[in-house]
């Protein structure tokens, strides 16, 4: 199974449809664009849609296998993410199998990505613990999300676990500030108020407008002095491409039917436990479809449903306005566009336009 994905936006680089075949026993494997090449790529659609997949526009390279010249196996990588995955029925066996991950592992390796995640269907999971993949969560009948250490999300939850607080509230915000409004500052004051103690998330992914280094600090400079806040980076198990990734498609309005609950069972399951949270706050939601999609999935996953692990409330807080109209970032990046600054500082506060006027003001952003 896969998570229906929006096209890509960005274009790569010219590259050679192949580079350096490797033959192993009986199999050719070959690492393809198959943007450059529009008959391979129905190729691979026509192989995908035969094992019941789809072909995803976000996918780097693939990796085939086509011994005289019959495509029978494909695999592909997006930054660090394994998936597309396919063997045609008549050749499935364990050599073809774990000789195609191989390739795809060591090219991602070759990319500088060690850490990988991999998406299969469930009942591929046994199959690919042994090949050194290890579950992380799993939507039943639908999907499940593999990566290939068995301590790093352990790891990243002992780590949060120096930061837990004690109390009957404890509560989490996770945001992507793109960038700090206003709005981000009044759900953190209203979020804390209702808190023993709240935890903010800034989303780590940099495939924002506003770089994640600047995002960081605007709500570290934006936060300060509320009380009883603890602000945390973001990292790839949270609101990421591995977790999420039609959430960073959202504004070319390529939503589709994105899975949302990878990412909603990674909170619950890992990242709510080790901080004790007990509550989510967002903001609500009426411009953004990926948003709004979002904060009602997460009634369902975080609070309805059957996971064995504790279920945390899910709180909207009506989002504050000016003038009338609810503060919003995708109106900040509109007028940004604009290059409209007046309009801007009502809606943000001095850090953020201080930000977006110094290193923003000449940049020329690409059409939404």
């Amino acid at each position: 199974m896969h998570m229906e994905r929006p096209e890509r936006f960005d274009v790569l680089p010219p590259a050679p449809l192949w580079s350096n075949p490797i033959v192993l026993d009986d199999f050719e494997f070959l690492t393809v664009d198959p943007s450059a090449d529009p008959a391979l790529q129905a190729e691979i659609r026509a192989l995908l849609a035969k094992c019941g997949l789809d072909y995803e526009d976000g996918i780097d390279v693939f990796v085939i296998c086509r011994p005289q010249g019959r495509l029978i196996a494909c695999v592909g990588l997006e930054g660090n993410i394994v998936k597309c995955a396919a063997i045609e029925p008549d050749c499935r066996g364990e050599s073809l199998s774990l000789k195609l991950l191989g390739e795809v592992v060591h090219l991602a390796v070759e990319r500088g990505h060690s850490h990988l995640f991999l998406y299969t269907a469930p009942e591929n999971q046994t199959f690919f613990r042994g090949c050194g993949f290890y579950p992380l969560v799993e939507v039943p009948n639908y999907v499940s999300l593999m990566e290939n250490t068995p301590v790093g999300i352990r790891s990243y939850c002992n780590k949060l676990k120096t930061e837990r607080k004690e109390g009957a509230t404890i509560g989490a915000i996770v945001m992507n500030a793109n960038p700090f409004t206003w709005g981000h500052q009044y759900l953190v004051a209203e979020a804390a108020k209702a808190c023993d103690w709240l935890h903010v998330f800034v989303v780590a992914e940099d495939a924002s407008r506003i770089s994640y280094r600047d995002r960081y600090r605007l709500v570290e400079l934006g936060i300060r002095g509320i009380d009883r806040v603890t602000l945390h980076h973001g990292s790839q198990y949270m609101v990421s491409r591995a977790t999420f990734p039609a959430y960073f498609f959202k504004e070319k309005g390529m939503v589709g039917h994105c899975c949302t609950a990878v990412d909603l069972l990674l909170f619950r399951n890992f990242i709510a436990p080790a901080l004790g949270v007990t509550h989510r706050y967002v903001g609500t939601e009426p411009f953004c479809p990926t948003t709004r999609k979002y904060n009602e999935d997460m009634k369902y996953w975080l609070q309805a449903a059957e996971t064995g692990t504790p279920r945390v409330t899910v709180i909207e807080i009506p989002r504050t306005a000016v003038m009338g109209s609810p503060v919003s970032a995708s109106e900040v990046r509109r007028l940004l566009d604009a290059r409209d600054f007046d309009r801007i500082e009502a809606l943000v506060p001095p850090a953020t336009l201080e930000l977006l006027y110094e290193k923003y003001r000449t940049v020329c952003f690409p059409p939404a």
